[in-house]
Order: C-alpha cells, then structure tokens, then sequence
C-alpha cells in the first residue's frame, strides 16, 4: 500500500482562498431569516398583549354621547350626562349671544369668547360640562327652575362661584370656565360629544 504525502510544502497555500471560506450570501442569508423569524416571532406575542389593554365595546359605548337639541328651546338650558358626568347643554337666546359678546374679554379671569367656546354656525349652543373648576361641585341653573346666578349663567352655591351664559367664570374662587368637552353636530338637530 502506498502512503500518500497530504503535507503541505512550506510556502504553498494548503487550499485555494474559495474553498476555505463559506459562502458569504448563503450566511447573510441565514442571519437575515433568523432575525426576520425573531421580528415576527415577537410581534405575535406582543400584538395579543397590547390589544388586550384597548378599551372594550361598553366602554367605547359610554365615551360618546348623542344629544337630540330638537327639544330644548332658545333659552333653555338641559342636564344630561357624558362619561358619568353632568353635561349642561344651553340654547341661547340672541339677547344672550349680545350680552356674552358684549363682555370685555380683558376683563374675564379666564379670558374666552362665546365663539371660542361654540362651534362654527351653531353659536347659540353652548355645551359644557357641569363641574365646577373650583372643587367639583354641580352648578345650578340647567335644570328647571335652578337659579341660574347674577350673570344669567350658571351658580355653585357651595363657594359662590358665578358663571355667565357662556359658562365663563365672572365671580367667586373658581379658576377657569367651565371645561367645553370635544362634540360634534352630526346634524342641525343632533350633537355627539366625545
């Protein structure tokens, strides 16, 4: 039997550079599928989890709230409710409208116009939430009946806090009008707030 030599002469590459090496395409194709393969591994589990923290049909049920304005006549002033808190929707009269237009601005604590706080065309309804910016208390004057304060507004009798027909703060400690929430007229006589 013949015995091979498989040693390598000093001074000779034992293999050509191409055979030594693996092919690099096929290894960065290795690396890109692997990644790729953790990349939707990974969205797959976290999309259940943080659909899980969206908020559930009642819930988004209750975010809104649909007002028929059909009922309420110039001048009248309604209580409802938005998200388990009282609503005041006011329409307003033109005498009203003048007299809240008339305020000097510059004289307001909270400085707002009733076309700041109205919609666009719709500028005698005026719908804010019915929560007093001093402690949280309900203001009266939406209901019937309820004294609607020295300014024609609304009043919390609990601090004197006196609201004008623009639900702007005119007197007493509250600090800001009466917070107007996101609405929107899906028609002349329908409002959806939130």
């Amino acid at each position: 039997m013949a015995i091979v030599d498989t040693a390598v002469p000093p001074g000779e590459d034992p293999a050509p550079f191409h055979e030594q090496v693996d092919d690099p395409r096929r290894r960065d194709f290795i690396n890109i599928a692997a990644v790729a393969w953790i990349g939707v591994g990974g969205a797959v589990t976290v999309l259940p989890l943080l659909n899980q923290m969206n908020p559930s049909a009642d819930v988004l049920a209750q975010s809104t709230t649909e007002i028929d304005l059909s009922k309420i006549v110039p001048g009248q002033a309604i209580k409802t409710s938005f998200r388990k808190q009282p609503l005041f929707v006011r329409n307003l009269t033109p005498k009203e409208i003048a007299e809240a237009d008339a305020v000097d601005v510059k004289t307001l604590r909270d400085p707002q116009t009733l076309a700041q706080r109205t919609k666009e065309g719709h500028k005698n309804w005026l719908i804010t939430l019915g929560v007093c910016t001093h402690l949280g208390c309900v203001p009266l004057g939406a209901g019937e009946g309820e004294i609607k304060g020295p300014f024609g507004g609304y009043f919390c009798p609990c601090h004197g806090s006196a609201y004008d027909t623009a639900a702007r703060i005119r007197k007493g400690p509250a600090p800001t009008n009466l917070h107007v929430p996101d609405y929107t007229f899906s028609s002349d006589t329908t409002v959806v707030v939130g």
